[in-house]
């Protein structure tokens, strides 16, 4: 049984008994055991004793809506609306996408994932099983899933909810437990009904979550009022989908109904700040959604419409845009954008004891250099976390008690390789 100290420490729970702790954390395997004041037994032993000093410690963050291949067409297609960035830059060069594009093109999001302080994020696209290889590989939580376009002739959407569902059945649970999975249906605006209704069973059948996008831009709630006679909202509850635990991406443009729908259902919703903002699809009403209590987390999207993964930033938007948006400088105070980027986020994607450091959690956390300009005078962590704080702060990152960076370096891939081949497959695509 492995056993870390980590003494004069401080760190930042995000639990409400006791927001900030000064002292020492102890792990043991993959669960935190010990968080409280440095005082501990002298004959306790440790297989290893870090020094906290200096560093300021926290959940990893969990980023719950993002397409990681598409970190290779980061750049390619910018300053567009949603529609023509989809069908003229993205979905040509998607439709070139290999298996080993979709590895590279993952690694490189994990990679910079890791380092920045994610510790889970979920992943919708094709080529799962690279996906899902990558994600055993380096250490990471993974919510995987299949996304899957239903414009297409019969017999190839029946190959996609095949390929969907034999990948869940092959790799929920898997990595220990660090990859789960769940059904998406790419969009109602990109699936026939009878498309959704075929994933709604499945996920029935194998007791899994939903994911889609929902709601995105109001080209897309317009186009499905007039092809469908309802809004995306009602769409998906008449077909179903929120019959299942549900989380949706985006949901930018809902009337107050919808919100009082999406409660009464429990749907989950993944706020996109900072593509949502890049694409002008809008902004979403969160201090709303927060207030009718749906559950609201952050996501990046993929690194071709945002163009990072740096959670920290989407942190900093959603504590900020909703100020702006609104006129009320509480509407989305720091605490409460921390927790959408934490146990929210956790909570979003069903994850048990992951988000918070606490007695019994699973030993998910990250370490910051506090050693700098930008986190002085010492007056509230919280704050400092989510208005000046970024990626590039973070020194170390743990998953199930084990340690993926040390002092900035990735421990559990190769770095130098797959920014390398990322670089290459680029090319490839872009080339050829």
């Amino acid at each position: 049984m492995a056993k870390t100290l980590i003494q004069n420490g401080t760190f930042v729970t995000v639990t409400e008994e006791a927001p900030v702790v000064r002292g020492c954390m102890i792990i043991e395997d993959d669960k935190i055991v010990y968080l409280g004041e440095q005082e501990r037994d002298p004959a306790e032993q440790f297989d290893e004793i870090v020094d906290g000093s200096r560093k300021l410690y926290m959940p990893g963050l969990v980023n719950t809506h993002c397409h990681a291949a598409m970190s290779l067409l980061r750049g390619y297609g910018d300053d567009l609306a949603l529609q023509v960035w989809l069908e003229q830059k993205m979905w040509p060069n998607e439709a070139k996408f290999t298996g080993e594009d979709v590895r590279w093109g993952t690694l490189l999001s994990i990679l910079e994932m890791i380092k920045g302080g994610t510790t889970s994020f979920v992943d919708m696209y094709d080529h799962m099983d690279e996906v899902a290889k990558a994600v055993e590989e380096s250490g990471m939580r993974g919510c995987l899933t299949r996304g899957a376009i239903g414009h297409c002739p019969p017999d190839v959407q029946e190959h996609k909810r095949r390929e969907a569902v034999q990948f869940a059945k092959d790799w929920h649970g898997k990595a220990g437990g660090r990859i789960t999975t769940m059904m998406s249906p790419h969009a109602p605006y990109t699936c026939p009904p009878e498309f959704i209704v075929k994933f709604v069973e499945a996920a029935h059948d194998l007791n899994l979550p939903m994911h889609t996008h929902m709601s995105e831009t109001l080209y897309e709630v317009l186009e499905n009022e007039k092809q469908y006679g309802l809004r995306p909202v009602d769409h998906l509850a008449k077909l179903g989908l929120f019959s299942r635990p549900s989380i949706v991406a985006h949901a930018v443009h809902l009337t107050d109904a919808e919100i009082a729908t999406l409660k009464e259902h429990n749907v989950h919703v993944s706020h996109n700040p900072g593509s949502n903002l890049k694409l002008a699809s809008g902004v979403a009403r969160v201090p709303d959604m927060l207030k009718a209590g749906i559950l609201v987390s952050l996501g990046t999207d993929s690194s071709a419409s945002n163009n990072n993964l740096d959670m920290f930033e989407e942190m900093r938007l959603a504590a900020l845009i909703h100020k702006g948006v609104s006129g009320d400088p509480v509407a989305v105070p720091a605490k409460e954008a921390l927790k959408l980027g934490t146990v929210n986020g956790a909570k979003s994607i069903w994850l048990d004891n992951v988000g918070t450091l606490s007695v019994g959690s699973k030993a998910d956390f990250i370490a910051l250099d506090t050693d700098q300009a930008h986190f002085l005078p010492k007056s509230d962590y919280v704050s400092h976390i989510v208005y000046s704080a970024s990626a590039k702060d973070v020194t170390d990152v743990y998953v199930d008690g084990k340690q993926l960076v040390r002092g900035g370096e990735c421990l559990t891939i190769d770095e130098e390789k797959i920014k390398f081949e990322a670089q290459r497959r680029f090319e490839l695509l872009t080339n050829g």
